[in-house]
């Protein structure tokens, strides 16, 4: 697993800037795609994929230990979609 930190670390090894500098830059990242999010804006980066708001509608659902019906509320999700160029790249 690949943490921020370690991230924030290989940027800032790559581009000769401080770790606290690759972590804000890393952070900055994360609550720009927050933000669009938040607004129900796709957020789209080429060569990667596009992150984007789903709205999943109230559905009927069913307790299995009880076999009883229950109500799932309707809520938004985050979906990622990988660009073609990641997709090509996992599969080689």
């Amino acid at each position: 697993m690949t943490t921020t930190n370690e991230i924030a670390d290989k940027i800032a090894g790559e581009h000769s800037l401080t770790k606290a500098q690759g972590k804000a830059i890393v952070e900055a990242v994360i609550a720009s795609i927050t933000q669009a999010a938040i607004a129900g804006n796709e957020t789209s980066l080429p060569g990667f994929g596009k992150f984007k708001v789903k709205a999943t509608p109230e559905r009927d659902a069913r307790n299995p230990s009880t076999g009883a019906t229950i109500k799932v509320a309707a809520a938004k999700k985050l979906v990622f979609t990988p660009a073609k160029a990641l997709k090509d790249a996992l599969n080689k």
